[in-house]
């Protein structure tokens, strides 16, 4: 049987892609430390569980495609608190942020588009791509400039006739880099001068670790025509699960289309609509928190892999991600070589391999993305099991 060749274009997610063979090494007794997954282990506010106890309607309905009024009025305050006004019809509610990913890249690109997006990128990033028809034109980074990609001259040098959008990932995953005011304006203006559109994936807004004040491409004036925000309630409210995610755009051609999508796959889950709406309720404390349990972890992971000879990483300024090159000839064999064949003490450790956070071929064959999620004893634990591993490794290949 012949198979979409979009599909057979994808590949499997590189945090995901090994799940088999850990539970076959958890079978055999081996304990891993999963730094593969944005997991976090924040506790999920209460306030989720108790509009979820209290949410007893006698039919439990359809939601409104684009979302019921509960939740889009809360994130309209969440957005208010940092000076972006918007309205109800300027977000559209969806099942986590990687449907509006894959919202705006249907509604964006056509066969043979291409879209500029700053590598190393989101893998999924390529999978909604490559189902639109279009393909990523990457702008490549690398770790000994702290993957600084906000540069005129690099932008503009991979803008072509197919170009139809530029996407950044602010603050980044994987790479846990932030644009500064200026940069974003100036990623802004190149997207507004030669008439594309800029996706503004900011769903770790809120883990930034330098101080400074929460930023978004839609606090700008002048682009409102050419933004487009990815958000989530995933990862800021550590509420994965929820599934509850939006689209916000203040173009409304773009609004329009988008809507299409909504009403194909008729509304999102009503139930994790109205509970998400309750999160918008917790206050600044619950941030304030949670950013600086997430920094004590980097602090701990950044020590860690700076005590492992060969090791090339720059310091995260935000989200919980850390890229990092390893002293290994393939991140993939030695992941597998993790599972199957290595253990310290019953212990093992799991990451992304970085070659699928790639567009360019061959780029990241040796690098990882591994999250910070874990309590810090754990985090600490998994380096110092990770550096007799990268020995034992080498020894052995």
């Amino acid at each position: 049987m012949k198979f979409s060749s979009k599909m057979e274009k994808c590949g499997l997610s590189p945090m995901r892609k090994f799940n088999g063979e850990a539970a076959e090494a958890v079978k055999r007794g081996i304990k891993i430390y999963h730094l593969n997954i944005g997991q976090p282990d924040i506790r999920t506010p209460d306030a989720y569980y108790q509009a979820l106890k209290e949410f007893s309607p006698p039919v439990l309905e359809y939601a409104p495609s684009g979302g019921i009024p509960e939740l889009l009025d809360a994130v309209r305050g969440y957005y208010a608190n940092i000076g972006v006004t918007l309205s109800r019809a300027e977000i559209l509610a969806t099942s986590g942020g990687s449907e509006a990913l894959q919202m705006t890249m249907a509604t964006l690109l056509d066969d043979g588009d291409e879209i500029v997006i700053p590598e190393p990128f989101y893998p999924n990033y390529h999978t909604s791509v490559t189902l639109a028809g279009a393909t990523i034109h990457p702008l490549t980074t690398c770790p000994e400039e702290g993957y600084k990609y906000a540069v005129r001259e690099r932008v503009e040098a991979c803008i072509n006739e197919r170009t139809k959008a530029i996407m950044i990932t602010n603050p980044g995953n994987p790479t846990g880099a932030v644009l500064s005011r200026d940069e974003l304006k100036l990623m802004l203006d190149i997207a507004k001068e030669h008439g594309l559109m800029i996706v503004c994936d900011e769903v770790y807004r809120e883990f930034i670790y330098s101080g400074e004040p929460l930023m978004s491409a839609l606090q700008f004036e002048g682009y409102e025509d050419n933004v487009i925000v990815i958000d989530s309630v995933s990862k800021r409210f550590s509420a994965c699960g929820a599934r509850v995610g939006m689209l916000i755009s203040k173009n409304k051609a773009f609004m329009a289309q988008a809507m299409k999508w909504c009403q194909c796959r008729l509304a999102s889950a009503t139930v994790d609509q109205m509970a998400a709406a309750a999160l918008y309720s917790v206050g600044s404390d619950y941030f304030a928190a949670t950013r600086e349990e997430y920094k004590r972890r980097r602090d701990t992971m950044l020590a860690g892999l700076k005590k492992i000879p060969g090791i090339v990483c720059a310091e995260p300024k935000g989200a919980f991600y850390i890229m990092a090159a390893l002293p290994v000839d393939d991140a993939d064999t030695f992941q597998h070589w993790l599972l199957n064949e290595f253990d310290c003490d019953g212990e093992t450790v799991m990451f992304a391999c970085g070659e699928p956070f790639y567009g360019t071929p061959n780029k990241g064959k040796n690098e990882v993305r591994m999250a910070y999620v874990l309590k810090q004893e754990d985090i600490e634990r998994a380096m110092e099991v990770l550096a007799i591993a990268i020995e034992a490794y080498n020894k052995s290949h």
